[in-house]
């Protein structure tokens, strides 16, 4: 166990607003969010829209954020209502506006639209006696301004604060759980569910599964020279985190240093492999042309698709001259997918990331290009400039049957559609 003597101890609070999109739209519908059962859906007229937040009564049912309106049962005690975005992000500045009241902006991090950090360790005494009653304090700031419940998780950094909170304090009485380092033992390696540790995905919780490490108490004894070995820094990162340590502060924000451009979906049913081609088509010609309209082009594309069940793969190519067209990300990323995809499978999640980019200037000096390349660059600016004037959903590339694959998928493919 390490000696966290030699780790800085500060006073982190976590806040999250709890059913923060469904316990506004229920206040304005004079509706009570903690007794009546109501889900925030994206579009109430699309049966395959996505449910953006619900209440914990429907929870129970087991409609969640990601379910589909068409997953909600037909009942007569159920309220299903558009997004009001304007007045959530209204709500969430009237609550930023209380949290900077008690300290400096410098000691304050929005990490999402309902949730934030606050170091407190310089100012909580100010208007209070320990952390824990400030917490208190904060709560009923924020509920008595704006009526929304908060949840608040105290640790001497980041990650503990964020775990207490999600973890332990969504539990109690009070809504507010406090873990310290000496706390370690008996709190963060309790946790029998990696996913339930912060920053650990299905994806990593796999990989450390087949190291034999099913809990983060084995993650945390687990040796940190193997988990460097097979996941580079991020292994490192996974130790010290179930270790509870955490350097990062909030005062000195990371800087993403590599920006990217990209699109995800959740697709609105599952989809067969021979179905996805469209959809990846969809994407790329959408973030390309984001992208030549900022005069780059990307040097780095990626790719990640999951399936219906369970799993998926990710995939990443570079290409030190760059990617000049949107074919040429296509055929890249459909030819990896086509080979390594099961066809017999179905899938449910597909994204797309560019990054690494160039400026056109540089494209644009090159002398010899190869004609199919020069072809394709041409028809890809001249889309652009029928999306310009008319709107970039007005055209799109279409996907080929020749170019499909196996005659089997074009017999599939033709087979759905006539289902």
């Amino acid at each position: 166990m390490y000696d966290y003597h030699y780790c800085e101890d500060r006073d982190i609070i976590c806040v999250d607003l709890q059913s923060f999109f469904a316990s506004i739209s229920c206040k304005l519908n004079n509706l009570d969010p903690l007794k009546v059962k109501l889900a925030v859906v994206a579009d109430t007229k699309r049966q395959g829209s996505v449910v953006l937040a619900a209440t914990p009564e429907l929870k129970k049912l087991g409609i969640k954020t990601g379910s589909r309106l068409y997953e909600i049962p037909h009942r007569s005690d159920i309220y299903i209502t558009n997004p009001k975005m304007m007045t959530y992000i209204k709500v969430s500045n009237e609550i930023t506006k209380i949290a900077l009241q008690y300290l400096p902006h410098v000691d304050f991090l929005q990490y999402s639209i309902d949730e934030f950090f606050m170091d407190i360790t310089e100012s909580y005494h100010l208007f209070a006696k320990t952390p824990f009653e400030f917490a208190e304090l904060l709560q009923n700031q924020i509920f008595n301004h704006t009526g929304i419940k908060s949840t608040i998780g105290i640790g001497s950094n980041m990650l503990l604060a964020k775990v207490s909170m999600d973890i332990e304090a969504k539990k109690t009485k009070t809504a507010i759980a406090e873990w310290r380092y000496e706390d370690v033992p008996n709190t963060l390696w309790a946790i029998d569910n990696l996913t339930d540790m912060w920053g650990i995905n299905k994806r990593t919780a796999q990989k450390l599964n087949k190291r034999g490490i099913f809990n983060i108490n084995q993650l945390a004894h687990y040796p940190y020279e193997y988990l460097k070995r097979d996941f580079g820094i991020i292994g490192l990162d996974l130790h010290l985190h179930a270790n509870g340590i955490d350097e990062s502060l909030i005062r000195k924000p990371h800087k993403t240093k590599n920006k990217g451009l990209g699109k995800s979906q959740i697709l609105i049913r599952d989809y067969k492999l021979t179905e996805l081609k469209t959809v990846l088509i969809e994407q790329v010609d959408d973030v390309y042309y984001r992208t030549r309209k900022k005069g780059l082009f990307p040097t780095t594309v990626s790719v990640n698709v999951g399936y219906a069940d369970s799993g998926g793969i990710r995939k990443q190519f570079t290409n030190k001259n760059g990617f000049k067209s949107t074919t040429a990300v296509i055929d890249i990323l459909w030819g990896y997918l086509k080979e390594r995809l099961e066809f017999d499978r179905l899938y449910r999640t597909i994204g797309i990331h560019f990054t690494n980019f160039k400026s056109n200037s540089i494209k644009q000096l090159e002398l010899f290009k190869d004609e199919r390349e020069q072809k394709t660059e041409m028809i890809d600016f001249a889309l652009d400039a029928v999306k310009t004037k008319y709107g970039k959903d007005i055209v799109m590339k279409a996907s080929s049957l020749t170019q499909s694959g196996t005659i089997k998928e074009r017999k599939d493919l033709i087979a759905g559609h006539k289902s």
